[in-house]
């Protein structure tokens, strides 16, 4: 059979960063400069339960095998053969019922959780997870700053991300959006991100899909020259065309949870034609084989498996792994790693980072800053107009009560709700860049809450400034600050509360849970009913809730500081509520304090928030 062979023009005009250049390195060219790595798996067992008190299932079946850094690795199989779960295993994304061996030759960790190993592995999703408001160039960027810190100059930097656009192909389009590219520039784009520092192990899952025929032969064409660099670069790959599959340096067939075949793909036909399976003329091998383990022609899985597994070629010397691993530690010694003060100015420098990135995303969503801002101003007119100078009118004074919980639940909802919906969206990216590595969970965190924090200040002070002035509270600095930080707080752990939900439930589940939760909160907040018509147990349970610190400092800062008695209307011959002992006398908060309400409403902010990180954490690390 004549063999089909990929050409791609401009993968001849590609310059890989770390090649030479001129006859000579860049400086930053030298710099990253880092060891190869061969992974080397054998007898991995992987098994999952579907459901509470079900069979366990088999998904992988002692299987061995090793990839070769300087080559380009395709594991194949049909649908079910358990791709995707070796795929994770070795990049250590999935680590739970896995049994057998990974060794990572030229690197001294052994384990999938070595600290080694997870900086020099990248591992590219199949989906285009990229931030839709940034253009290629700010993408590329954010990746530089993030992944190579500030030991390297603007120079370096700019020098490195222009040699790795024209590497890809996507210099034309730096000025472009990442929701205007094309599929295809997309795809390079999010491997282009994570080859800035130049990893020595790259992961893709699917890298051709949703692309034609030409993009599809360009972009394995540029994964073949990044592995030619000494680079180990593995992928998922599923109906290659014959040129594609040609391409590869090794292909590694997976059936039935099984290894059916590990070699050079042009080795294919000649190998199953040993087991008088021939593949017929002009047709494509990698389909043929992928027919021949669905089992279309006869069941030949059990007899592909035992010679697959005495055909073994990539059996490693010990003496040849020594040296390999100790020619990369003289390698690593020419490379300063940082020491632990450098770490830590490394990642204040990527909070910077992080931060800038955060503002600029709310700057260019400014159609939802737009929608929240007129949001609290339209509310501040409304529910100012409608309880209008309720504030010091002793007639109605049960109606400023209304008033003050119509604030702390609209508050608590318009920053509730969103937040519930914040990390659902941005999990993809967020998973993509936390698992290669571009900064701590804890420094992402604290940059987007840097951002949130300020702007919920200046949302509730719009509508505070507004509400107050128009039902008639008392125009007095100290109790206008006490309801400012009040309402302040009051969003901000309503928000919390809505991150947690948001990192432990998907959006639909999270979104009910979170009414619900605030129907509950507003039943306990002491106005309805009042705590004196409540029965014992309910009492005790108004502790719990965030909206009853929230009503009560509300209604202390404007009924209590020993405030005079209001004014009666003269149509009125008698204003009960007129001296504000007797408003919290019936509200039962005549004990009530502002300040341990404010210590309780910090307490709740800092709890929930502190849980919505370590649960987004856990959910990083088990999606």
């Amino acid at each position: 059979m004549k063999q089909n062979t990929l050409q791609v023009p401009i993968a001849r005009e590609l310059i890989i960063p770390t090649l030479t250049i001129n006859g000579e390195q860049s400086a930053s060219m030298m710099r990253l400069n880092r060891p190869s790595v061969d992974i080397e798996f054998v007898n991995i067992t992987y098994t999952v339960q579907s459901g509470f008190r079900q069979r366990r299932k088999q998904i992988l079946r002692s299987v061995s095998g090793y990839f070769k850094s300087g080559e380009l690795t395709a594991i194949m199989g049909p649908s079910g053969a358990g791709k995707t779960s070796l795929f994770h295993i070795l990049t250590g994304f999935r680590r739970r019922n896995v049994a057998g061996s990974i060794r990572y030759v030229g690197i001294d960790g052994r384990s999938a959780g070595s600290e080694e190993y997870r900086r020099a592995l990248r591992y590219i999703h199949q989906e285009d997870k990229l931030y839709p408001t940034f253009t290629v160039n700010e993408m590329m960027w954010l990746a530089a700053e993030l992944k190579l810190g500030p030991d390297y100059t603007f120079d370096e930097k700019s020098e490195l991300i222009e040699k790795t656009l024209k590497t890809f192909n996507i210099a034309r389009v730096r000025d472009v959006r990442c929701d205007m590219l094309s599929g295809g520039q997309r795809k390079r784009l999010c491997i282009a991100v994570e080859l800035v520092d130049n990893p020595r192990v790259v992961f893709l899952d699917e890298p051709t899909t949703g692309l034609d025929s030409s993009l599809s032969a360009e972009c394995i064409a540029t994964l073949k020259i990044l592995a030619k660099d000494g680079r180990t670069v593995v992928c998922v790959i599923h109906q290659p065309s014959a040129a594609i599959y040609e391409a590869f340096d090794q292909v590694y067939f997976l059936a039935e949870g099984r290894c059916v075949y590990q070699g050079l793909p042009q080795e294919t036909v000649s190998y199953f034609k040993d087991f008088g399976l021939c593949c017929p003329l002009y047709h494509n091998p990698a389909d043929y084989v992928t027919e021949v383990i669905s089992n279309e022609y006869g069941y030949f899985i059990d007899v592909l498996e035992n010679a697959a597994s005495l055909n073994r070629t990539w059996t490693c010397h010990p003496a040849a792994d020594e040296s390999k691993c100790e020619r990369n530690r003289r390698r690593k010694r020419a490379i300063s790693l940082p020491g632990e003060t450098t770490k830590w100015m490394f990642e204040l420098h990527k909070y910077r980072i992080l931060l800038k990135r955060s503002m600029t995303q709310l700057i260019r969503d400014w159609s939802a800053v737009q929608m929240k801002i007129a949001l609290h101003v339209l509310l501040g007119i409304l529910l100012g107009t409608m309880f209008l100078d309720s504030g010091n009118d002793g007639s109605k004074s049960l109606d400023n009560v209304r008033f003050i919980l119509c604030s702390s639940v609209f508050l608590s909802y318009t920053t509730l709700m969103p937040a519930v919906l914040r990390f659902p969206l941005e999990l993809p990216v967020l998973q993509k860049e936390h698992f290669n590595n571009w900064y701590y969970l804890r420094t992402y965190f604290a940059a987007v809450s840097s951002i949130n924090i300020p702007f919920q200040v200046i949302l509730t002070t719009i509508y505070c400034g507004i509400s107050y002035v128009l039902t008639g509270q008392p125009i007095e600095w100290d109790r206008f600050l006490m309801f400012l930080l009040v309402g302040t707080l009051t969003g901000l752990t309503a928000e919390s509360i809505g991150l947690l939900f948001g990192t432990l439930l998907n959006p639909i589940n999270g979104t009910f849970i979170g009414a619900a939760t605030m129907a509950v909160m507003i039943s306990l907040a002491g106005f309805i009913p009042l705590y004196k018509h409540m029965p014992g147990f309910m009492y005790n349970l108004t502790y719990l809730s965030f909206l009853r610190y929230s009503v009560e400092a509300l209604i202390v800062a404007m009924y209590g500081f020993d405030r005079g008695k209001l004014d009666c209307p003269r149509e009125n011959d008698y204003c009960h509520y007129r001296y504000p002992q007797s408003i919290l006398e019936e509200l039962s908060m005549k004990e009530s304090r502002f300040w341990p309400n404010v210590g309780a409403l910090t307490i709740y902010f800092i709890v929930f928030r502190l849980l919505s990180c370590w649960t987004l954490k856990r959910r990083l690390s088990s999606a």
